[in-house]
């Protein structure tokens, strides 16, 4: 009974009925299920995984990476589908995290009638129920992790990691491991199945949501163990030793790893061979397949780009994505673009005029239109142009002479949302 139970749970709605039978009281203070089975993480690993992630063991992550757990707005109101964080490091990973929770809402979920069209208006998907909210999350989350081990790909074997806290402390504190709360306390859970994956975050989503808690830090783990250390390191390039920059919304290495399954810094398409007269060509791995979320980037001020690292610019792969929903990088502020018309990019009418969504994680929410169509006033409007916000500039990469309207107050370019 059990093992049916266990197997079907993301099936029909009988089925569904008997899993909240079985964990009715889960959301309950004291009833959680408490973290069973798994490998307690060893000294080695525990380093290696720092070290990768932030750059060192010695020193603690900054603690914006310890206390920002995977929080949604409050339930069937206008902005229920974002989640909510302060303005710090992890935004990066939380933006890629973002656009996938809003992919799952606004098509993956939503019933299509011949035509193609949902049956309800799109806008309705945007305000769920504390129940679809917590289904958006662990379904989101376990599918960036399904693709940073090389899931979606038919020529690959799959396998995920994912690392969930326990009260037990397993690596003590000494010169070249400082203990920071968390990693040091870790159960790792392998999985070859991405349903497996799925019901095992839904059972253990309360750990990435609690309060003061680190499902941020949670998620960036289990991306890094199922792409592998060494993979995130080859990924890298050189350009950054470790994958969190010191930037202040996070490095756009994070937001790749969750879009693509792999922390590159190149955002061209393919595979690119750079060299000169003195040094072999070597390749640049670059974004590999068509993304099903998209990447726009606009740098700004040459302060806005980390040191080190040159300017990168999305190709097509990444500006046409699958799905009308773009993480963007706005002089260095991070936050998601996106439409709710699921055949805006396949359609050329469709894509003349439009309204488009944009969303941050500090609750920043402004409607915009864009008009693709000639206009005589905007045949000198350019990427440069002295007048443009900067989300207006960054959405000029995308429609080069778009008429932008803004529908609400325009936001400042250094909003702290």
């Amino acid at each position: 009974m059990n093992t049916i139970i266990r197997k079907q749970a993301l099936g029909t709605s009988q089925e569904e009925f008997y899993e909240r039978v079985l964990y009715a009281r889960n959301r309950q203070v004291g009833a959680r299920p408490s973290v069973v089975g798994g490998k307690p993480i060893t000294e080695d690993l525990a380093i290696e995984l720092r070290i990768t992630a932030f750059g060192t063991a010695s020193c603690p992550p900054r603690g914006e990476w310890i206390h920002t757990p995977l929080v949604m707005r409050p339930p069937d109101h206008p902005l229920a589908y974002g989640l909510a964080a302060p303005r710090n490091g992890t935004r990066s990973l939380l933006s890629g995290l973002q656009a996938h929770i809003i992919k799952w809402l606004l098509f993956d979920s939503r019933p299509l009638t011949k035509d193609n069209k949902s049956v309800e208006p799109p806008d309705s998907y945007l305000r769920p129920s504390e129940e679809r909210q917590e289904e958006a999350l662990w379904r989101a989350c376990s599918e960036v992790i399904w693709r940073c081990g090389g899931g979606f790909n038919a020529q690959t074997d799959t396998k995920v990691t994912v690392t969930l806290p326990t009260n037990q402390v397993y690596i003590q504190h000494s010169s070249q491991y400082y203990q920071d709360g968390i990693t040091e306390m870790l159960h790792l859970f392998e999985f070859k199945s991405l349903e497996d994956l799925q019901i095992f975050l839904k059972r253990y989503l309360y750990l990435f949501q609690s309060e003061d808690g680190s499902g941020s830090l949670l998620l960036l783990y289990a991306c890094i163990l199922s792409r592998g250390c060494e993979n995130v390191k080859k990924d890298l390039d050189g350009k950054l030793t470790y994958l969190v920059s010191t930037q202040v919304e996070g490095s756009l290495n994070v937001t790749t790893l969750l879009l693509t399954g792999r922390a590159t810094p190149y955002l061209h398409n393919g595979v690119q061979y750079v060299g000169d007269e003195d040094h072999y060509a070597m390749p640049q791995f670059g974004v590999l397949s068509r993304s099903s979320v998209g990447l726009l980037v606009w740098y700004g001020n040459e302060e806005n780009v980390g040191c080190n690292v040159s300017k990168q610019y999305p190709g097509s792969r990444l500006k046409t994505p699958a799905m009308p929903i773009w993480v963007t990088s706005c002089s260095g502020h991070y936050g998601v673009l996106f439409n709710t018309n699921r055949e805006l990019l396949r359609n050329y009418h469709a894509e003349r005029r439009f309204d488009i969504h944009y969303y941050t994680c500090g609750g920043c929410h402004v409607l915009l239109n864009v008009d693709t169509r000639a206009h005589e006033d905007m045949v000198q409007l350019r990427n440069d142009d002295i007048s443009a916000t900067p989300l207006e500039k960054l959405i000029h990469t995308k429609w080069q002479d778009a008429k932008i309207t803004w529908s609400g107050p325009v936001p400042f370019a250094d909003s702290p949302n």
